[in-house]
């Protein structure tokens, strides 16, 4: 038991570089408060003192923001980080070495006894918000991304995003910084992922990307063809994305606007 809460009080200092000292952990870090009081409420859930478990665990709730059902089984060097609005519930099972942000909810969808809630397994992240439903399992090494809903099962060392969650891969093809460069020139950024991950959603928007390019290739190619048999020039300037502006911020230059620009509703 106490080696356990030394390696609990141990993993803030390994997880946060904000931590100082261990007077410092012990005294301002609500979640190894929640977590402290989860190992006793635990411990006399264990002995059959539920009552006197739900109550501990109802006055962690009240101190920490954080709820963790006393019945839920945590594996050892537990962090929550920050930790406000966290819910773990009563089937929920976490292995070594997890972390969890604040409002991140490990939640059931049934009201039917048995296990309804999600089993983490070791070396989990699960980012600021995110929420974890059902029984499915999130393997070793997984990272959660924030405010992601997952519930589906998670395989190992993957990483989810977006509602529902989806599995966003590694390996980026070589065609990406043409990706990037084009996503550029019109005004498209990737959302929720960072640059060394691809989002599904991402890849589906870039291949239209891809085609797009393609195809103004193509049809420059084709108009140059046109001009050496003797045809007219067909190419046509597109508006740049860069030119447009739809609320500039100088009253100045709105006042040259023309209201269809803006949606406003001509007087």
């Amino acid at each position: 038991m106490f080696k356990r809460i030394r390696d609990d009080i141990q993993s803030v200092f390994d997880r946060d570089p904000a931590a100082r000292n261990s007077f410092e952990v012990l005294t301002t870090y609500p979640g190894l408060h929640a977590v402290l009081w989860y190992r006793l409420s635990h411990w006399l859930w264990g002995l059959g003192l539920k009552w006197l478990a739900r109550f501990i665990s109802g006055l962690a709730r009240w101190f920490t923001g954080i709820e963790i059902h006393p019945a839920a089984k945590i594996g050892n060097r537990f962090f929550i980080d920050h930790g406000m609005g966290v819910v773990i519930g009563e089937t929920a099972e976490i292995g070594d070495d997890c972390t969890l942000y604040h409002g991140v909810t490990l939640g059931g969808t049934s009201w039917n006894e048995g296990k309804r809630h999600p089993t983490l397994g070791n070396r989990v992240v699960v980012g600021a918000g995110a929420k974890v439903l059902g029984p499915i399992e999130i393997g070793d090494d997984a990272r959660i991304g924030s405010n992601a809903v997952v519930i589906k099962s998670v395989p190992n060392n993957r990483t989810v995003v977006g509602i529902p969650g989806r599995v966003v891969e590694t390996n980026l093809s070589a065609k990406e910084k043409r990706r990037q460069k084009m996503a550029q020139k019109i005004g498209f950024d990737a959302y929720g992922v960072g640059q060394d991950v691809e989002d599904p959603v991402e890849k589906a928007i870039y291949s239209l990307l891809d085609h797009v390019q393609s195809q103004d290739e193509q049809l420059e190619r084709l108009n140059e063809q046109v001009q050496k048999l003797g045809g007219a020039d067909t190419h046509v300037d597109l508006p740049s994305l860069d030119d447009a502006v739809l609320e500039p911020d100088d009253p100045e230059q709105r006042a040259h606007v023309k209201p269809h620009e803006t949606g406003e509703t001509p007087k």
